[in-house]
């Protein structure tokens, strides 16, 4: 699965992932209102905002990009309408050419973790037949259980061809809290780097595993690490814009090939009808501004590989 990733970057020249991650505040006022009109002000009727606010970003930035990440959390909030949302969406993304990464952050141990890797990137027995619940290619995994909880997971990617990316070293400002602490003089970060290398050799795609690594914009140094400790692990790259991060912060999530990462922006797309520089597109015209910001995006990160 790596392999069509990096086919798709390839073929873009964009080593990016939109992150679809709605919430209602994102949505212009005219989607949201044509939903109510025909669900009301229901879960079916935010859901149905969600959607129409996704497809609209899609059509417009489908042919630039090679991938998206959909948050399903953002889904899960409107319940079971939510997440017919989510499917909606992965579903649409897939008939786009898109590959599409689940960001979910599962894990647990044995049955539990079997069950969440069937549902989001495996299949399910039904009788004598067999389905696909969300059927992402990736998903994002937690990796706080050790090998019991990611196991699991990582015999799905084998036998279904899908891939992981698993959290080393997150974006966000308290993740030192825990994966910065020293564990016999080595960080924790570091530790679960060594342990997603030993857990993707055995699902080589290439020159790169199956099994990748969330690795954060926002710590520079940290990211050079361990771009030299996991020369043939993929990063999946958050923190990019919103967060702070700049394009020169993650030009060591790079191998010398330009390849090895590939750079996550959600609300600095989805919601860049709301930033001063695509002001002049409107909200009417949100997805048009979505689409130039994905063209900043990726000058921007070519600008420094």
């Amino acid at each position: 699965m790596i392999k069509q990733l990096i086919d798709k970057i390839t073929s873009t020249n964009a080593p990016i992932c939109v992150g679809l991650d709605p919430m209602l505040s994102y949505i212009p006022e005219h989607v949201t209102k044509k939903a109510f009109e025909a669900f009301g002000e229901t879960l079916e009727g935010a859901a149905e905002a969600v959607w129409q606010f996704n497809k609209e970003i899609v059509d417009h930035t489908w042919d630039l990009i090679p991938s998206v990440k959909p948050q399903i959390a953002m889904y899960e909030q409107f319940g079971i309408p939510g997440l017919m949302a989510y499917k909606k969406t992965v579903d649409y993304c897939h008939e786009k050419g898109l590959v599409v990464i689940g960001d979910a952050k599962r894990g647990d141990i044995g049955s539990t973790s079997a069950a969440y890797a069937a549902g989001h990137i495996g299949k399910v027995q039904v009788g004598n037949k067999t389905f696909s619940g969300f059927g992402t290619d990736f998903l994002t995994v937690n990796p706080y259980f050790g090998t019991d909880g990611v196991k699991p997971f990582v015999d799905v990617c084998r036998t279904e061809d899908k891939g992981l990316f698993i959290l080393v070293k997150t974006s966000n400002p308290s993740s030192g809290e825990f994966q910065d602490k020293l564990i016999d003089g080595q960080p924790l970060y570091e530790l679960v780097a060594d342990m997603v290398v030993q857990w993707g050799s055995g699902c080589m795609d290439g020159g790169y595993s199956n099994i990748g690594a969330v690795v954060g914009a926002t710590y520079p140094k940290m990211s050079r690490i361990l771009r030299q400790r996991m020369p043939h692990t993929y990063f999946l790259v958050p923190g990019y814009g919103a967060q702070g991060g700049t394009a020169e912060d993650l030009r060591d999530c790079f191998n010398e090939d330009g390849l090895g990462a590939v750079v996550n922006s959600s609300r600095g797309i989805i919601a860049a009808y709301k930033k001063e520089a695509y002001a002049k597109f409107g909200p009417e015209h949100f997805g048009e501004a979505s689409r130039q910001a994905v063209i900043d995006m990726v000058e921007d990160i070519r600008r420094v590989l």
